[in-house]
């Protein structure tokens, strides 16, 4: 389910660009989805069932900073709170 609080639509990708970006193969990429290492409705969202979306700069940021909870943290906060339903009306 789509939630327009959580991802900016304008970032969401197929799993081939993320495979692109990151060098990792698709099947390596819906691994670490199933795993649960790539977080659902952050890192990805389904559409339908045969359409799953990437947040791109999330889990790229997961995939440069693996080693490092902390600054993933900071990223994640910092494209929160960047999105239209965490900014103040009016």
């Amino acid at each position: 389910m789509l939630s327009s609080n959580l991802i900016d639509q304008r970032n969401l990708v197929r799993v081939r660009r993320i495979a692109e970006v990151t060098g990792l193969s698709p099947e390596t990429i819906r691994r670490y989805r199933y795993r649960g290492l790539l977080k659902e409705n952050l890192h990805w969202i389904t559409i339908n069932p045969r359409l799953v979306l990437y947040v791109e700069p999330l889990v790229v940021d997961w995939f440069l900073n693996q080693n490092d909870q902390i600054a993933h943290q900071r990223a994640i906060e910092n494209y929160l709170s960047k999105l239209p339903s965490n900014q103040r009306k009016g």
